[in-house]
């Protein structure tokens, strides 16, 4: 089984760090702490575990994070990562074993990757078997699983980047037989733009920015119109093709290269501020803001774009540290929100599991797809596919995916 592989191997971590930006190629140089290797084909290693066989598995910002080793030391996360992890979460297979345990799933059965946030890396309760579980796995919030650096139980071989993987059943979720591959791979990264929606949920006389229009930008497009269909809503779009994305799925605005600062001004009616030294702030900005890039820069802008009382949700994130002004949760009390993957979410008047919103949304038309998945590769050009997705303005890639079925 070929599987993208990562281990922390702490000098060449930092090497991989230290070269990047003069060589990009280090990444798949001997001196990465990722390769592609050659496992073993696994056995099951509990009876509540399964192996699955790979469709489609996307490329997503948090996997590029792990490959290019931009993680600081020094933020929190770098504390309870593991010794290894295999990369890929957004990921459909078939199932092609079930342990005497597994009640849930049998051989053949189409699934989709749910909890693990890259395989390996973020255990729960559920699938350490911790009972009972703790208060956040309780209410289905198992991203925030209290229990995730444990290290009970085996942990499974391979993700979304390889051949297949095992995985507890717990990890997976049914895909909807209605759904086709295309479409069940964007249900994970549609679940993480729906839940950052709602936790800060928008209302229809809101005015709303999602800053950013990559892949998460656009779906948190979508998902505002879901929540808040006649809301204002403007995007900060890079790209032109993003730009034309946007407009698609229902932004009203479009923020390019101009001025930001006074573009705010002019979409909320508010007023803007400038001075010395100082990037400034508009006062009387948007309700509620997305950040989807999650930068000290994005994060920034966006607590003095918000109007006093107003939200910024962070859903992008850079694993760094970051120099950012907090001045505005204090001056303007601004609430900084953050988000993190996706779990069970409060909407109206039930609490499900956010792939069943997301599904339920997908059904209604509300969640579409179309024209996301802009590029396929097979696993055997994973460097070509990891190339497309840097390209951003050269190859107007929105999703690019591994494609198991091509030779």
């Amino acid at each position: 089984m070929r599987a993208l592989h990562w281990n922390k191997n702490i000098p060449k971590v930092l090497t991989t760090k230290t070269l990047r930006p003069v060589w990009q190629g280090v990444i798949w140089s001997p001196f990465s702490p990722t390769r592609m290797a050659q496992f073993s084909e696994p056995t099951l290693p509990g009876p509540r575990w399964l192996k699955v066989k790979n469709h489609l598995g996307g490329i997503c910002a948090t996997d590029l994070s792990v490959l290019f080793a931009s993680t600081d030391p020094g933020i929190v996360q770098a504390s309870v990562f593991p010794d290894s992890c295999y990369l890929g979460h957004e990921v459909v297979s078939t199932v092609t074993e079930a342990g005497p345990g597994v009640t849930r799933f049998k051989p053949g059965d189409r699934v989709i990757l749910d909890k693990s946030l890259l395989t390996g890396l973020s255990p729960n309760c559920l699938s350490q078997e911790i009972d009972p579980p703790c208060r956040y796995c309780a209410q289905e919030a198992h991203s925030l699983c209290e229990n995730s650096a444990a290290n009970l139980g085996p942990r499974g071989v391979g993700g979304g980047w390889s051949d297949g993987f095992t995985c507890h059943e717990t990890d997976l979720y049914p895909c909807p037989a209605d759904f086709s591959d295309d479409v069940a791979v964007m249900v994970e990264p549609m679940s993480v733009a729906l839940h950052s929606v709602l936790r800060r949920p928008p209302n229809d006389t809101d005015k709303v920015l999602i800053i950013g229009a990559g892949i998460i930008g656009l779906l948190t497009v979508q998902a505002v119109r879901a929540v808040a269909p006649n809301c204002m809503l403007a995007v900060i779009a890079k790209y032109p093709h993003q730009a034309e994305a946007a407009r698609r799925f229902g932004a009203n605005e479009i923020i390019g290269r101009e001025d930001q600062y006074a573009a705010v001004a002019r979409l909320t009616g508010g007023k803007r501020y400038t001075a010395p030294l100082n990037r400034g702030m508009v006062l009387g900005g948007f309700d509620v803001i997305f950040d989807c890039v999650g930068n000290g820069e994005t994060v920034t802008d966006a607590l003095r774009w918000a109007r006093a009382g107003g939200a910024v949700v962070l859903v992008g994130v850079d694993f760094g540290l970051m120099k950012v002004d907090l001045n505005p949760v204090w001056y303007q009390e601004v609430d900084l929100v953050g988000s993190r993957g996706h779990a069970a979410d409060e909407w109206q008047g039930r609490r499900r599991h956010t792939y069943d919103w997301v599904i339920d949304l997908i059904r209604a038309g509300k969640f579409r797809s179309d024209g996301l998945i802009t590029h396929r590769f097979p696993l055997k050009d994973y460097k070509r596919a990891i190339a497309t997705t840097l390209s951003k303005s050269a190859g107007k890639p929105i999703k690019v995916v591994f494609d198991m079925s091509l030779p």
